[in-house]
């Protein structure tokens, strides 16, 4: 494949819908980038060839023109010292290096318009690149937000097809049942005979210090 049938298939790609697609994105961006930084520095390489044909082929071009300027000058040398014979192969001379530097000017039209294709898909390929690795970051945290997604949402239907659930169930019945059995310990057992006296003495107690407290309350008697 040529360099511009590279450049041109990355330049018509639709580079966001590739990505968006991928299964892996990580490494589809790689291998974008990648292929879009071999032929940049292809068509970079081949753009600085094209410039140096381009200098080449100015001074040659300036140096035929030099020469056909130069036989000029002889054939009209020629013609004031009365030699047309000299005056004539004089002007074959020129005629040869004009079409010499009609050829090159073509060469030069040639190269301008290569450069200026050239330019053309490193500009192109340079806002793709840019494009991709702008996107690269997203679509990276996409897929591990995508991937973490997925593995939370085997872990749920996992436990919902396990019987973890059911298991932990039963142990909380198992507990309420325990804490009933807790409460039914003492339900309805009657007090002992300790209990009653108990009661009766802690009820004396309380009386005594309702009475103490009454008698503080009340207004000192007059003399």
């Amino acid at each position: 494949m040529s360099i511009f049938s590279r450049a041109r298939d990355i330049i018509s790609s639709n580079v966001n819908a590739m990505l968006d697609k991928a299964e892996n994105p990580e490494k589809l961006i790689k291998l974008i980038v990648r292929e879009m930084e071999d032929t940049l520095i292809e068509v970079k390489a081949s753009c600085a060839g094209a410039m140096a044909a381009k200098r080449k082929t100015r001074r040659e071009l300036d140096l035929v023109q030099a020469r056909e300027a130069e036989w000029e000058r002889r054939a009209r040398l020629a013609l004031a010292k009365g030699r047309d014979d000299l005056a004539r192969e004089a002007l074959i001379e020129r005629r040869r290096y004009a079409d010499r530097g009609a050829a090159l000017q073509g060469e030069l039209n040639q190269c301008d318009a290569l450069l200026e294709q050239y330019r053309g898909d490193i500009a192109q390929l340079e806002e793709k690149l840019e494009k991709v690795l702008e996107k690269e970051r997203v679509l990276v945290q996409r897929h591990v937000h995508a991937q973490q997604k997925i593995r939370a949402q085997r872990e749920i239907r996992r436990f919902d097809t396990s019987d973890a659930l059911a298991r932990f169930e039963n142990f909380e019945a198992r507990i309420d049942r325990l804490e009933t059995e807790g409460d039914l310990v003492n339900f309805g057992r009657r007090p002992s005979l300790e209990d009653e006296f108990a009661r009766l003495e802690g009820n004396d107690e309380i009386d005594q210090e309702l009475e103490a407290l009454r008698a503080s309350l009340a207004p000192p008697r007059a003399e």
